[in-house]
C-alpha cells in the first residue's frame, strides 16, 4: 500500500520556485518527492492536497494539546479577534494568563509573553546572564531549545572516543558566529557527577543551567528526579540561574509541567507549544528578583506579543487544561496506545521501550530505552527509520525522526482512532519486518 503525493509533489514543484526547499521551516522539508502539504485539519486527524487522511501523532511538534481546530479554543480566539490585534500597548487579559500560569506553576512568580519557545529561552538566557553577570551557560547533550545563535551548538559525540577527552562542540549550520562556540558547555543527562565536575571548574564563567528534564527533541529521554533535584542543589552552589525549559512539557505532562512531575522549582522557567493550542504564544517566568530585571537593565518587547487573538486562546486552552480533565484523558489514551503498541510488538517477538510520559513518548525497539544522549547514539533504531514511513502509508502520521516523539491531543480520545491507528501499526509493523527480512521469535 503506497498513498499518492501527486497533488502534494506538485505543489513542491511549485512552491520550490518562491520558497527555500519549498516550505517555510526546514523541519517540513521531507525531500522532494514526500513533503506533504496540508488541506485541513480537525480533531486529531489532519488531510493533506491528495485526500489522504492521516490520525496526526505530531501535533505540529506539540502544540495541539486539544485537538485541531477545537471549538473552544476557536471561539475564544474569534472573540480576541473583536478586541483588535496589537496596540503596542497592554490590555486587562494579559494579567489574568499570567494569574493563572502562577497558579498552575509555583516557580513562576512572575510571567512574561512572546509569540514562540525560541523568543522565550532567548529572554530566559539573557535574564540569567544579567542577574549572575556571567555569559556562559550549560546544555544538556541532546536537548533543543530552539533557533537562535546561543544554543545552535552540540557535542559531538558521533565520532567521538572517550580517550580524546571532552567531546568537542560544533555549530548545527552555517552562519552561527564562531566567536559564541566558547559560551557553550555540554553535559550528559543523568549524570551528576559529571555536571558537577564541569561546575567546579567554569562556574565563575557559567551563569546559566538549561534542561528539558523530559527531551521533547530526544524521544522524550528523561533525567531521574534525583538528578534533577541534585543540579537544582549544584546551581545554588555555584550561583548558576536554572532554567528548566518546557516549550513541550509545559501545561501537557502535568498543570504544572514536567517541574510538578519532578518535585523541583526552576529559577527561570519556558512555555509555548500546549499553552494556546495551536495559536502562536509563550512565556518566560520565575523568580521576581529576577524576573524584576526586565525593564529594570534587561530589555524584552515584541510588536506581535501578546496579539488579542493568540492571548484569548491561551486563556481559553490554560482553563481548559487547568479545570477539566483533559490531560488525564490524553494520558489515558497514551497508556491504552502503548499498551496496544505492546500487545502487536510482543506477539512477533520484538524488543521494544517506551520513554517520557504518555502524552508524548519516545518508542525504542530495544528492551531497554536509553536514559541519555549517548546511548541513544548507540542504540539501534533501524527498525523505527523504516517504520515511520509504512505508517504514513497506512494513515498514522508520526515524526519520521525517530528523535521525535509521538504527541497525543485530548481529540485523540473520541471516535475510532485508537483502533484506527493499531489497525495500522499493526499492518506497518509486519510490512516492515518483511523488508528488513526479520523473523518472528513467537512465530
Amino acid at each position: 500500500m503506497r498513498r499518492s503525493l501527486e497533488r502534494s509533489n506538485r505543489h513542491f514543484r511549485k512552491a520550490v520556485q518562491k520558497l527555500p526547499l519549498g516550505v517555510a521551516s526546514n523541519f517540513r522539508y521531507w525531500g522532494d518527492d514526500r513533503t506533504i502539504y496540508i488541506d485541513s485539519g480537525r480533531g486529531a486527524r489532519l488531510r493533506d492536497l491528495d485526500g489522504n487522511e492521516y490520525i496526526d501523532y505530531r501535533l505540529g511538534f506539540g502544540p495541539c494539546i486539544l485537538g485541531y481546530a477545537d471549538p473552544r479554543v476557536d471561539a475564544a480566539a474569534r472573540d480576541g479577534i473583536e478586541v483588535g490585534g496589537v496596540f503596542a500597548l497592554s490590555t486587562e487579559r494579559e494579567y489574568e494568563v499570567a494569574r493563572r500560569i502562577s497558579s498552575m506553576v509555583p516557580a513562576a512568580e512572575l510571567v512574561r509573553f512572546s509569540n514562540s519557545g525560541t523568543e522565550a529561552v532567548m529572554a530566559a538566557l539573557r535574564l540569567a546572564r544579567s542577574h549572575t553577570g556571567k555569559d556562559a551557560h550549560i546544555v544538556v547533550e541532546g536537548g533543543y531549545h530552539g533557533v537562535f545563535d546561543a544554543v545552535l551548538w552540540y557535542a559531538e559525540i558521533e565520532d567521538w572516543e572517550p580517550s580524546q577527552g571532552k567531546p568537542p562542540i560544533e555549530a548545527y549550520c552555517e552562519g552561527v558566529p564562531r566567536l559564541l562556540r566558547r559560551l557553550s558547555h555540554f553535559t550528559p543527562l543523568n549524570d551528576a557527577d559529571y555536571l558537577e565536575d564541569l561546575l567546579k571548574k567554569h562556574h565563575q564563567d557559567i551563569g546559566a543551567f538549561l534542561i528539558e528534564p523530559m527531551m521533547g527533541n530526544c524521544c522524550s529521554i528523561t533525567a531521574t528526579r534525583e538528578y534533577v533535584l541534585a543540579a537544582r542543589e549544584l546551581c545554588r552552589k555555584y550561583d548558576v540561574v536554572m532554567i528548566v525549559d518546557e516549550v513541550k512539557t509545559g501545561f501537557r505532562v502535568a498543570r504544572g509541567g514536567v517541574q510538578e512531575l519532578m518535585g523541583v522549582r526552576a529559577d527561570l522557567c519556558t512555555f509555548a507549544k500546549a499553552m494556546g493550542n495551536g495559536y502562536p504564544i509563550s512565556a518566560v517566568a520565575g523568580r521576581e528578583d529576577i524576573m524584576r530585571q526586565f525593564g529594570d537593565g534587561v530589555v524584552h518587547g515584541g510588536t506581535y506579543t501578546c496579539h488579542s487573538v493568540a492571548l484569548a486562546a491561551a486563556e481559553k486552552t490554560l482553563e481548559i487544561l487547568d479545570e477539566t480533565p483533559a490531560l488525564e484523558t490524553i494520558a489515558d489514551y497514551g497508556l491504552r496506545l502503548q499498551a496496544g503498541m505492546s500487545e502487536i510488538l510482543n506477539a512477533r517477538g520484538i524488543p521494544h521501550s517506551f520513554t517520557g510520559h504518555p502524552s508524548m513518548f519516545g518508542l525504542f525497539f530495544s528492551a531497554a530505552a536509553p536514559d541519555n544522549y549517548r546511548d541513544w547514539l548507540e542504540s539501534d533504531y533501524a527498525f523505527y527509520d523504516a517504520l515511520a514511513p509504512v505508517l504514513h502509508d497506512h494513515g498514522v502520521l508520526c515524526e519520521p525522526d525517530s528523535r521525535e516523539p509521538w504527541f497525543l491531543c485530548e481529540a485523540h480520545a473520541s471516535g475510532d482512532n485508537l483502533q484506527r491507528t493499531l489497525g495500522a501499526f499493526e499492518r506497518a509493523v509486519d510490512c516492515t519486518r518483511d523488508q528488513l527480512n526479520l523473523k518472528a521469535v513467537n512465530a
